[in-house]
């Protein structure tokens, strides 16, 4: 692996992944949230498994992107398919923190005062 490639893509996902992560078991474990998403999210514990499934699927799609290379011994396309699961997986945790939002609520009347 060339040097620019670790300091350019591998590290920055790294801590990321690392920092959605710990935030996710606080989430799930405690109930807390960072301060910057405290007040839209209703369900935290919802909002941290949200958070560790998206730091699976970045650790999940580094090791296919840069670890798992070699098509003759995994075949020909395990590369692909395997950044493909780990989209799927980041689109998952990003909805279940999207369900875990507050929603609009149910106004009645027009709004103003």
């Amino acid at each position: 692996m060339e040097l620019y490639i670790a300091i350019l893509v591998v590290i920055p996902a790294v801590l990321v992944a690392l920092l959605l992560s710990v935030s996710g078991v606080a989430a799930v474990t405690r109930g807390w949230v960072l301060p910057g998403s405290r007040r839209p999210v209703h369900r935290p514990r919802l909002y941290g498994w949200g958070q560790l499934v998206g730091a699976f699927a970045l650790c999940w799609q580094m090791v296919f992107w840069l670890v798992l290379n070699d098509p003759d011994t995994l075949g020909p396309n395990i590369r692909e398919w395997g950044t493909l699961a780990g989209g799927a997986l980041l689109l998952t945790g990003l909805t279940l923190m999207a369900l875990s939002y507050r929603t609009g609520g149910n106004r009645q009347g027009n709004g103003t005062p």
